[in-house]
């Protein structure tokens, strides 16, 4: 059955399908032998051959979901220019090309799933599934009240107003204090820009929870494999906020314990 290349790159793990509509436009892509670079381009992945760079892309039966707990000073890209290390060169193990779903920043630590599951991760990223995302921030000084109510009720940024978030104070000490910050939206260094707008210094951000999923006792640089059942759930959960039934994952997610760095 034929379908976007962009599309066919992300289930293949080459690229989340953002990422792979600039491979395709950069003309890194081929289909039986000829460049295609329109975004409208469809290939068939069973009968047709389709390269990216030269090599044969394939679409692995074989899916993969992990848990990391991404480190500050890693790059969530699939390779930086500046030569950054990136989150992937801490899977040893994992032999499958995985991709993260969805950015943290350079400089935040915390939860970070990635997988070569390109029709899961599209839909996770989709705004309209409206995954909660939990992060524990610590700012420096002190939180009024009044600075938690505004960024519970959305705070006004230069992209539009955030939607109302969930915030609670954690603890405090006379430098610096915690607050929790519940967002579901995923926009660019959304939980800095916020604090920002309201007058506070986030000194360090983690983000702690992804939907169901938390980071619980890992440490930086830990991963584990997602057990089938919370693959399962991820799957049920998007397909209910899609209209249709469960989908088919082919899960390779078996159990397996935290890897250590």
């Amino acid at each position: 059955m034929q379908e976007r290349l962009q599309k066919i790159l992300s289930q293949a793990g080459i690229a989340s399908r953002r990422e792979s509509e600039t491979i395709i436009t950069d003309g890194r892509v081929a289909v039986n032998g000829t460049v295609v670079t329109e975004l409208g381009a469809k290939a068939d992945p069973e009968t047709d051959s389709i390269t990216v760079d030269g090599k044969a892309v394939t679409i692995d039966e074989k899916r993969v979901y992990v848990l990391l707990y991404k480190p500050v000073g890693y790059m969530t890209t699939m390779k930086d220019p500046e030569g950054r290390p990136i989150v992937t060169d801490l899977l040893t193990g994992i032999k499958e090309r995985v991709y993260p779903i969805g950015r943290l920043d350079y400089n935040t630590e915390g939860l970070l799933l990635l997988t070569n599951d390109g029709a899961l991760a599209n839909t996770l990223m989709h705004p309209s599934h409206e995954v909660d995302k939990g992060y524990l921030v610590r700012v420096s000084g002190h939180v009024s009240p009044h600075q938690i109510k505004m960024l519970s009720e959305g705070v006004k940024l230069e992209d539009g107003m955030t939607a109302p978030a969930k915030v609670l104070p954690v603890s405090e000490s006379e430098q610096n204090c915690w607050i929790s910050i519940t967002i579901h939206e995923g926009r660019y260094r959304q939980v800095r820009r916020m604090c920002e707008a309201v007058g506070l210094s986030v000194v360090r951000l983690k983000r702690a929870r992804y939907d169901f999923l938390v980071i619980g006792d890992m440490k930086p640089g830990e991963f584990r494999l997602l057990e089938p059942a919370e693959v399962a759930k991820l799957s049920r959960k998007t397909a209910a906020g899609s209209g249709r039934g469960p989908r088919k994952t082919g899960v390779l997610a078996k159990r397996a314990p935290v890897k250590r760095r």
